[in-house]
Parts: structure tokens; C-alpha cells; sequence
């Protein structure tokens, strides 16, 4: 199903440009059910890289929509796929944050699959391309556990840029997507597609230790990732989403500046 676009004027900056959005619920290879996904898109038309989305634990919900809209005013085909959508269904719209939802999201974390995930985010990416007009380069931009599926993605995906918010679970095995082997193991595979990383971390956060952002500049460093790694050293985890007790309303303008810069540079005016 289907449903109609709308225009939607949220922006992070002034001066971008009004965006259109819509929900459609797709087909995905091999899976039994269809995935919601939300697009958001330029109103204009014209040539638009297309942007994939993971959000945090809380699946699709109204703050990922939200930074679709953002990076659709930037000139750019963003797409959130529901990716809790074969173990639960009625997920399509996200969670609330609460202990409860909390749970139940762990759970259907604990149930995906690389190979699933991999073909939900390209059957998202190829939901989106239509829109994308002549532009064929393919970013991601990933939140908390949308970070540490955005770090898979690249590791799978030919993606020109990968925008990465406080990822957890990338050293530690054995959880999310890093089973059986931590995902920092598979660096060399994003070095292998060209990918240029940006990695925002919190100097504050409570998840994430210092440990692990230097076990992610190592791999990077080592599989000769173009990377950068930005710690906002009075931030907590979570400091993006505005309306929240972690939101860090610095942080957010300063890495979102860099994701923006990151996005026009690698895939409007990159090579390949």
C-alpha cells in the first residue's frame, strides 16, 4: 500500500527546500511481509543522490521521519525502512520511549539477520532510485543502533558516504549485527567499496566508552577507511533528536554541518 505524498516543510537550516514525503509499504526479496518504508524527496525535480536512514532502537518512528525531511531539504532521496517488519509487523509506525517498548525493541533486535538487513536496506535504496533522477551515488546516515546497522550497510553496500551517530555494539560480539564476529572485523570490506566514513561520537555517553571509539579509529585507520571521527566531548549518547532530555542542541548543529558537507561533497561531486 501506498500512500499519497504531502508536502512537508520541516528543515533543519533556512532556506532549503520544501520536501515531499510518503509511506508505502514494499516487497522485499525472500520476506514474507511488506516493509513500510518513508520517503521524503525534494519537491523540485531534478537529479538526487538517494540518502538510506536507520534510526535508533525505536524503529520508525516520528524522529527519523523527521531527519528525512532534513536530508531531503538538503537536495538529497532520503528512505527509512522499517526493518522490524517480519517480527513484528504492527511496528510500522515505531515505538514511544518506554521501559516496555524498550524491551520488546531488544527482542526484535536480538532476532535480525545480516543477510535479511541487507536486503531490506536495498530493497529501500531501490524503492527510492526512481526519484533519484540521473544521480546513482548512495549514502547512509545512521542513529545509536541505526549507527551500528549503518556501519554494516557499508560493509555490504557500495555506498559513496556513510554518516554515523554513536554506534554501539561494533567491537562487542555476540550482539545486534556483530554475531558471530564483531562488525569492526569487515572494516576492509567498506575500504574495499570506497566509502568515506564520518563518525560522530559523545564525550558523555554512557553506552560507548572511550575503548571503543578508538577500536573503531583502529580498524578505520588500519583497512584504510577514508574516515573522521568527532567526539562532542559534553554530549551524552543520543544528543541529535531535539524534544529529548538528551538532546544536545550544539552537538546536533555542529555534526549535522559535517553530515551535510559530507553528503554534497561525496555524492554530488565525488568521483566514481
Amino acid at each position: 500500500m501506498t500512500h499519497a505524498e504531502e508536502p512537508a516543510s520541516e528543515a533543519r537550516t533556512p532556506g532549503t527546500a520544501a520536501v515531499l514525503t510518503q509511506t508505502a509499504d514494499i516487497p522485499v526479496p525472500g520476506a514474507p511481509t511488506r516493509m513500510t518504508t518513508y520517503l521524503a524527496r525534494p519537491a523540485e525535480p531534478g537529479d538526487h543522490p538517494v540518502v538510506l536512514l536507520g534510526g535508533e532502537l525505536w524503529g520508525l518512528n516520528d524522529d527519523i521521519r523527521a531527519v528525512a525531511r532534513q536530508v531531503a531539504a538538503l537536495g538529497h532521496v532520503a528512505v527509512v525502512p522499517n526493518l522490524y517488519h517480519r517480527t513484528d509487523p504492527a511496528s510500522r509506525d515505531g515505538f514511544a520511549r518506554s521501559d516496555a517498548n524498550r524491551a520488546h525493541a531488544f527482542d526484535l533486535v536480538g532476532r535480525l539477520t545480516r543477510d535479511e538487513v541487507e536486503a531490506d536496506f536495498r530493497a529501500a535504496a531501490d524503492h527510492a532510485r526512481p526519484h533519484a533522477g540521473a544521480a546513482g551515488r548512495t549514502g547512509i546516515l545512521g542513529f545509536s543502533l541505526g549507527g551500528h546497522l549503518a556501519y554494516f550497510a557499508a560493509t555490504r553496500l557500495r555506498l559513496a558516504a556513510a554518516a554515523i551517530y554513536y554506534p554501539g555494539w561494533l567491537a562487542t560480539p555476540g550482539t545486534a549485527l556483530s554475531r558471530p564476529a564483531p562488525l569492526l572485523d569487515d572494516t576492509d570490506r567498506i575500504a574495499e567499496h570506497g566509502t568515506r566514513v564520518a563518525l560522530f561520537y559523545a564525550g558523555r555517553d554512557h553506552i560507548i566508552d572511550a575503548a571503543q571509539v578508538e577500536a573503531a579509529r583502529t580498524a578505520l585507520t588500519g583497512a584504510g577507511v577514508r574516515h573522521d571521527i568527532t567526539v562532542h566531548e559534553e554530549a551524552p549518547h543520543a544528543f541529535f533528536f531535539p524534544g529529548h532530555d538528551t538532546y544536545d542542541k550544539v552537538a546536533a548543529d555542529q555534526s549535522w554541518e559535517r553530515v551535510a558537507d559530507l553528503f554534497r561533497t561525496e555524492l554530488r561531486h565525488g568521483n566514481g
